[in-house]
């Protein structure tokens, strides 16, 4: 790989979403140094990204300053993933419920965009569904109209993805999960408060499930090592 330092700003964010995802995807593990020097010329860029891009996942708790050691890879434990569904079970079904009280026209037509988008990939017809996901989670915050909620849970976004792609790997599941995406974004479209709330507090359970069965996979893995 090979990118060409013209805007830093853009080199910046480029090297924060590559280390990112090699942490989500698992192929930096928990332990694993990251040397700023290494991905540098791994990358063919200047350390000053790099460093960036390494106190923005430190901030986010995806990595950690250890002394004599330098950055490695955090241990996210399974606690703390489960507490964020307890927030999202909360929090996420309040955007939710805010977001059909408060619907207008301007961002009923982002809804419908949003929507089409999200019925190609069920039908088949495009790619991106991670990417959709936290889009669409994006938008809902966005027309629950409260600044501060929108705050607290965007923060929480990288969680979201991460125990989303997990879940992800129990069978059926993506196409369920985005199954229960679209009728969650009809209801609040539609403005029906209450079906929009119960049909969030269905798929955040649904999604703590599918990564609860993940990492009890993944500890049986382990053991019959």
């Amino acid at each position: 790989m090979k990118w060409e330092e013209e805007e830093l700003l853009s080199i910046r964010e480029r090297a924060y979403i590559y280390l990112k995802d090699l942490i989500l995807g698992g192929e930096y593990k928990p332990g694993d140094r990251l040397i700023e020097r290494e991905v540098a010329s791994k990358l063919n860029i200047s350390r000053t990204p790099i460093r960036e891009a390494l106190f923005r996942l430190e901030s986010q708790g995806f990595v950690k300053t250890v002394p004599r050691k330098g950055v490695i890879v955090s241990n996210i434990s399974e606690e703390e993933v489960i507490e964020v569904f307890t927030i999202l079970s909360s929090l996420e079904v309040l955007a939710a419920k805010l977001a059909a009280q408060k619907m207008e026209d301007d961002i009923q037509k982002e809804f419908n965009e949003k929507i089409e988008k999200l019925e190609a990939l069920e039908k088949g017809e495009g790619e991106g569904i991670d990417t959709e996901h936290i889009e669409m989670n994006l938008l809902l915050y966005k027309a629950a109209k409260s600044p501060k909620l929108f705050q607290i849970l965007s923060g929480l976004t990288d969680y979201i993805q991460m125990s989303a792609s997990m879940g992800y790997e129990t069978p059926g599941r993506r196409k369920e999960s985005l199954k229960e995406h679209i009728q969650i974004m009809k209801a609040v479209r539609d403005k029906e408060a209450d079906m929009a709330e119960f049909l969030t507090k269905i798929h955040i359970e649904n999604s703590k499930k599918a990564y609860i069965h993940f990492i009890e996979k993944q500890k049986e893995k382990v053991k019959k090592k």
